[in-house]
């Protein structure tokens, strides 16, 4: 008998211990129901109507839903109408989120959502439905603002993006393929991510599920605040795949206050093409770690020519603001005030020196083979054929007095470094290539085992690459 008392006490006493232990757990988790419950309100869901011509379907494999479900508007949202080869006029349809501002009908959402627009049907989560007026668009932010005849709505508090830490938990609510006021969360996996076509974003990435109709609506803190704006997810498929990316409310409110008081955005504009530093580049520039915004071009007439910025300088801080990615840089000069003076930090010829540049405003409007083998000429170490570049061709590339063609790239440092045939070689270890009687001239004095930079000019722009001079043999 004791010894059944003894192991009936042990197991009481374990199943204590993991009751307690699951409410410790559920007690840690976070609120999404109560977060849900007051935000949900304030979350609308958009629809656009376009008038466009029907057309032939384009392409085959187009994935087919039912008429009449949240999926066929998805799929004619991305694929455009199906069927109409008459020529006739038919509504296109849109949809997605976006989220109160003011109490009285301001809304933000996606520029995408509503652009092209004829009309933009806003509904609330009281089933309440108003014509909204378009107050202003912005592509390269993707936001947007709008306005409902509305009194009295709840509009969301706006939170601060700079205080979210990776790891942190997020919520977002929107209208993923049209079904309403969906709630889906997860962690923040990123902060300040670059987009290839979106520069002037420092986008929040996380790893909520956002799928087509969810962009435009609000991403949450867990204190039921708007951190970010759900716009883009990286997709193989169409659909949601772990990788989505929110604009920091900072910015969209930026972006919105501009919007309403003027009409359009103002962007500050520094007047260069940049590029990530690499390893390799490091070494070549006598840096101990790769760091900062190389220069790859200095645009006429632009703010960084007139302060005196070169090709080959190293922007390695912005008014203070370490710059540890050439990312980091268009978002800082694209959100500063046109007009300020800002204090650049920048290394060059490996000693650093402090450039003051006068912002401006940002203007509206701002062929590649394989390596192939081949065998080494003994007068070029590394690998390459070039020739002199025709007057059509300066023209073509908008080269003026500079620069060799690359005609052939044999196996060796110059394909191992990316340098492609095609590519216009501009300088070699900081020295401008005028001719290949010049080319064939830095080339020779390169010290063996070096890594030196190359400027190259190619029809996408000018990118700097690091080329590890081979050792002299035998």
């Amino acid at each position: 008998m004791p010894m059944i008392r003894k192991r009936a006490f042990l197991t009481a006493t374990l199943l204590m211990f993991l009751a307690g232990s699951n409410l410790v757990n559920a007690a840690e988790l976070p609120d999404f129901a109560t977060l849900a419950d007051n935000a949900g309100p304030s979350v609308v869901n958009i629809s656009t109507k376009q008038e466009r011509k029907r057309g032939p379907m384009r392409g085959r494999g187009i994935p087919q839903a039912p008429p009449g479900t949240p999926l066929d508007d998805f799929f004619q949202h991305f694929f455009g109408e199906q069927g109409g080869r008459d020529g006739s006029i038919a509504p296109a349809r849109s949809l997605g989120s976006g989220f109160i501002i003011s109490a009285d009908g301001y809304l933000l959402t996606n520029h995408h959502v509503v652009a092209d627009a004829d009309e933009i049907i806003v509904r609330l989560s009281d089933r309440r439905e108003f014509v909204a007026e378009l107050i202003g668009s912005d592509a390269r932010s993707d936001i947007a603002v709008l306005k409902i005849d509305a009194k009295n709505l709840k509009a969301l508090k706006i939170g601060n993006p700079s205080d979210l830490r990776v790891g942190e938990w997020v919520a977002a609510i929107g209208s993923p393929f049209g079904f309403e006021h969906s709630v889906t969360a997860g962690i923040v996996s990123a902060k300040g991510r670059s987009l290839p076509s979106d520069s002037y974003v420092p986008f929040i990435q996380t790893d909520v599920a956002i799928n087509p109709g969810n962009s435009g609506g609000p991403l949450f803190n867990m204190d039921g605040e708007v951190v970010g704006v759900n716009s883009q997810i990286y997709s193989g498929t169409g659909g949601f795949m772990g990788l989505s990316f929110a604009i920091p409310i900072d910015v969209a409110m930026r972006v919105s206050n501009q919007l309403r008081d003027k009409g359009f955005v103002v962007r500050g504009w520094l007047g260069v093409l940049i590029q990530d530093v690499t390893r390799g580049l490091a070494e070549s520039f006598g840096m101990d770690q790769p760091r900062g915004a190389l220069v790859a071009k200095v645009l006429p007439d632009s703010p960084a020519e007139k302060a005196g910025l070169q090709v080959g300088d190293i922007v390695v801080s912005y008014d203070g603001e370490e710059i540890i990615y050439s990312a980091d840089l268009p978002p800082l000069v694209g959100g500063g005030d046109v007009g300020h003076k800002a204090r650049l930090s920048v290394l060059r010829g490996g000693k650093e020196q402090v450039i003051r540049v006068t912002i401006e405003e940002l203007p509206e409007d701002h062929g590649n083979a394989a390596p192939i083998k081949t065998k080494q000429k003994n007068d070029d170490r590394l690998g390459l054929i070039v020739a002199e570049l025709s007057a059509a061709q300066r023209d073509s590339m908008e080269i003026d007095d500079v620069g060799v063609l690359v005609q052939q790239v044999a196996e060796g440092a110059a394909a191992e470094a990316g340098i492609r045939r095609g590519d216009v070689i501009v300088s070699v270890d900081n020295q401008s290539t005028s001719s290949v009687k010049a080319f064939r001239k830095h080339v020779a004095a390169l010290k063996p085992g070096a890594v030196v930079p190359v400027l190259i000019q190619r029809r996408q722009g000018p990118v700097f690459l690091a080329i590890r001079v081979p050792e002299a043999s035998g």
